[in-house]
């Protein structure tokens, strides 16, 4: 265990003026670091950091407690001061407790764990380093919005999937996209994404209570205009066959939603309630050429930002709402 104040002091990385094939280490992101340095300076006492690996450039010693037993075992380890201590994985954790130490000098006392091991010379910390990334996955959209308890919106997220009905049968909570036979036809992570649209809420924004509440009227309104979701809901339509053949099961449907419903809200419920009876009528088919260019690229499905867009507007101007000037921007560039 590492006193963090003395991180910054011990530990080195490779400068970034070394070329990569002469580096231990991938070119320090300065990006990320005060995302971590605010993480850690936020939740001084929650927070949670995994163990620093570093490699120590000369000879050690090792006095353990005893000649036998589990004292072998445990013992005091000596490193010469003048020791390079380079760290194979954690430079950014290192950056970022520098930097969180200078707002909140208390964290400076904290401890963070440290693997050391001998270092082998350039090619052995390269490998290392290799080794150590190899078989990282990023956890899903779906799993992080389900474990987050810090984030707003995950929290909405979770709140939705539990209080509208058609959301609480038909969502994965695990995955960021559906293989061909799930029986589900929602993410956890869409339904996030959908939200934070439809309320207009940046990444750290608290979610009042009513607003909560308006997000649920919303989608509840949004499914009792689709028969489909209830179907599939009750096993009486197939999911597989639902996403082979129409727009509405699929996720870039619910965040053109989010669009549609954030212009809508703005106005009485008994108004926008109204103006979404017109989902019914709707031709959500794939075969419907006016998703080309909009939902679909070639005939594929298209989440892209730009496609997101444009489906939101074709709903728009089904439902008879007028266009902002940056959505008539986008359908004269797609019209061209």
């Amino acid at each position: 265990m590492c006193p963090m104040r003395l991180i910054p002091k011990i530990f080195s990385f490779n400068e970034d003026d070394v070329p990569a094939d002469l580096r231990a280490q991938r070119k320090l992101n300065i990006a990320r670091v005060p995302e971590i340095a605010s993480y850690l300076v936020d939740n001084l006492a929650d927070y949670t950091l995994s163990a620093i690996t570093a490699s120590i450039n000369s000879t050690v010693t090792f006095e353990p407690f005893s000649d036998t037993g589990i004292g072998q075992s445990i013992g005091t380890l000596s490193i010469p001061m003048d020791a390079q201590i380079l760290i194979n994985d954690g430079q950014h954790r290192r950056a970022a407790i520098e930097r969180a130490i200078q707002d909140s000098p208390e964290l400076g006392y904290d401890n963070i764990p440290v693997l050391f091991f001998i270092d082998e010379g350039l090619h052995r910390s390269q490998q290392m380093f290799a080794d150590l990334n190899k078989h990282a996955v990023r956890p899903s959209d779906s799993i992080s919005t389900l474990y987050d308890h810090r984030d707003h919106l995950s929290e909405l997220a979770r709140y939705l999937v539990k209080s509208v009905d058609v959301f609480s049968r038909m969502t994965e909570l695990e995955k960021s996209s559906l293989s061909h036979r799930s029986s589900k036809l929602f993410t956890l992570s869409a339904i996030k994404n959908a939200s934070r649209v439809l309320l207009r809420k940046g990444k750290s924004e608290a979610i009042a209570q009513d607003e909560r509440e308006l997000a649920k009227k919303y989608w509840e309104a949004v499914a009792l205009q689709m028969p489909d979701w209830t179907r599939a809901k009750d096993k009486e339509l197939s999911t597989a066959d639902l996403r082979d053949n129409y727009i509405h099961a699929h996720g870039v449907m619910l965040q053109a939603m989010g669009i549609v419903g954030s212009d809508l809200i703005a106005r009485r419920e008994s108004d926008w309630k109204n103006v979404l009876l017109g989902l019914k009528v709707i031709d959500w088919s794939r075969s419907n050429q006016e998703w080309e260019g909009r939902a679909m690229v070639h005939g594929r499905i298209s989440k892209a930002t730009t496609n997101v867009a444009l489906t939101a507007s074709l709903i728009k101007r089904k439902l008879g709402m007028p266009l902002s000037a940056a959505e008539q921007e986008i359908e004269e560039r797609l019209t061209k």
